[in-house]
């Protein structure tokens, strides 16, 4: 516990010493490693707290609000799918806690733009390190937005913050947990905390930075670094030079938050020695015991097959705007929903496509639906009770999933199996004779799945693609027209003989001479799929969709196929 160290108290001056004493009081005592289970609001969650490495109880300092603080990127080049799979799967949790679970998410982000990297790429560049800095920032929350990630409360960026710092590294100084060289570095002391380094398993035995001369220990890490020649420097009382990397966090996320957080996220290679350090010297700074309540890590993105994270340096990356040509947001962050945030996770086209053909699968769910409650589908009596309890369950069992560490594979299992049920009671049928209809339950259950995807950030309301196309509303009558038309014809087709004129008493045929028209309506359907314009026959009715992107025609062409074998004209179904 903070006093215990006997060589710092001694050098500490005499304030210091009373705010031990306080510290203490104050019930800040135990075990440097021990986790303290915090006071305050439980949100009805547990989540897996790195600190710990369990599951514990999600409790905030404050009745619905979390304070939640996460690294940002240090801006030196384009921002990849490694990096947008952790930034995804934390705004999944944000949107989680807020959406469900009434909980405010106070988020705070730090952009490192002063760092080794961006010094290096200025030089190539011939450019300074704050125009790369600048340029690089602006890409990355531009790629953010195409993600659909929710932008923090506020985006701090290192080179605004410098004289906060400054003022924080003095404070360590002054506690006696940092010391200066002659050559102007200045220093964390890790033997000072004694057994209070080393809350994250990695850090036991291990040296985060570089050994140097000046250190007292190897462990030993960088707060502030002197200038060198051609570098960035600012002024400070040990000499000209910048921030280390970890002192940054520290300092913005005590400006924000003050000496207490509920929540810390971050990558799972950021462990340590990032966090460690953080803990450290924040630790240290405000003389406490727990500063982060929970640290939350995210799994690693790997190319399919390689065992190596996907990262710059390993030249394994894909760009975020490059995977953007292939694939949408949505699909995105559906890829990221079919694994738990803490898992490794692969990236492969065969894994992408499981998560388009989950979307797609409640995407023709939702339009089904959407046509049975409009009486454009016609279907056999389903069993509506049946569905009222499946939706009751799918209810709890999310909840259930979701407050369970967030898991999100169960959750989207749970939906998807709402989807199944919901699905088989939709069988088309073709006789237009009166029927019990259900509309309202399926009104229930589109609702509901279009509210829990809106919580995951993924938007499939059905609204048409030609709304988007508001100049275009000719075109929409056109179709309308055209629709209608080919549902006449196509109903003429479908009739069927009289018994006496088939010869048959057994079987009512159609007839011959209109098979041609049942052709020609399938023929156009097919036509106009690669122009956009998308005919569903539903039993004996039709619908009609307008795609406005060649990546959604190309995927309605696919469905369309399927659907053409299943729904298909009629000559097959009903001959």
């Amino acid at each position: 516990m903070w006093g215990t160290v006997t060589r710092n108290v001694k050098c500490a001056p005499s304030g210091v010493l009373n705010l031990y004493r306080t510290t203490i009081r104050s019930g800040c005592s135990g075990s440097g490693k021990t986790w303290v289970r915090p006071s305050g609001f439980d949100t009805g969650l547990k989540t897996f707290n790195s600190l710990t490495k369990q599951k514990e109880p999600l409790i905030l300092a404050r009745e619905g609000t979390a304070t939640w603080y996460s690294c940002g990127p240090t801006v030196y080049d384009h921002a990849h799918l490694g990096h947008a799979c952790s930034y995804v799967r934390f705004d999944i949790l944000q949107r989680i806690l807020s959406r469900l679970f009434g909980v405010t998410v106070i988020h705070a982000m730090v952009i490192t733009d002063i760092d080794d990297k961006i010094i290096r790429r200025s030089w190539e560049e011939n450019v300074s390190a704050s125009v790369i800095s600048r340029m690089y920032e602006e890409e990355f929350k531009k790629d953010m937005l195409s993600l659909k990630v929710i932008p923090p409360a506020v985006y701090l960026r290192v080179t605004d913050n410098v004289p906060h710092i400054i003022a924080f590294v003095e404070k360590i100084i002054r506690n006696g947990h940092a010391y200066a060289t002659n050559e102007g570095d200045v220093y964390f002391d890790v033997q000072s905390i004694g057994d209070r380094y080393g809350k994250f398993g990695g850090a036991v035995g291990s040296q985060g930075e570089p050994a140097s001369s000046d250190k007292r220990d190897s462990r030993d890490f960088a707060l502030w670094k002197r200038s060198k020649a051609q570098e960035p420097y600012w002024e400070s009382p040990w000499g000209p030079g910048r921030p280390g990397w970890h002192i940054e966090c520290s300092t913005i996320a005590s400006c924000v938050f003050g000496g207490q957080l509920d929540v810390h996220s971050g990558g799972m290679d950021l462990a340590f020695p990032h966090h460690e350090n953080e803990i450290a010297q924040s630790e240290a700074f405000h003389q406490c015991q727990q500063w982060a309540n929970y640290f939350l890590h995210s799994g690693h993105l790997h190319l399919s097959g390689s065992a190596e994270k996907m990262s710059k340096s390993l030249k394994n990356y894909v760009s975020i705007k490059d995977f953007l040509l292939s694939y949408s947001a949505d699909e995105f962050r559906m890829f990221c929903l079919l694994s738990k945030y803490r898992s490794a996770i692969d990236y492969s086209d065969s894994s992408m496509t499981e998560a388009r053909s989950a979307l797609e699968t409640i995407r023709t769910f939702m339009e089904a639906a959407q046509a049975y409650m409009k009486g454009q589908l016609l279907c056999s009596p389903v069993q509506e009770a049946f569905l009222w309890e499946r939706l009751t369950e799918a209810k709890s069992g999310v909840l259930r999933a979701l407050s369970d560490d967030f898991d999100t594979p169960r959750a989207v299992s749970v939906l998807m199996n709402l989807v199944y049920h919901g699905n088989c009671q939709l069988q088309p049928v073709t006789t237009t004779a009166a029927v019990v209809r259900s509309p309202a339950v399926f009104g229930a259950m589109t609702s509901y799945i279009t509210h829990i995807l809106d919580v995951f950030g993924i938007d499939l309301l059905l609204r048409k693609e030609s709304e988007v196309l508001s100049s275009s509303g000719s075109l929409q009558a056109v179709v309308e027209q055209l629709t209608r038309f080919r549902t006449e014809v196509r109903a003429f087709a479908l009739t069927r003989q009289d018994d006496s004129n088939t010869g048959s008493p057994s079987k009512a045929g159609l007839h011959p001479d209109r098979v041609p028209l049942l052709r020609a309506c399938d023929a156009l359907r097919h036509e106009l799929a690669p122009l956009g314009v998308l005919i569903k026959d539903r039993g004996a009715t039709s619908t009609w969709e307008i795609k406005s992107n060649q990546r959604g025609q190309k995927v309605q062409e696919g469905r369309h196929r399927q659907e053409a074998e299943v729904l298909s004209d009629g000559l097959d179904d009903l001959k």
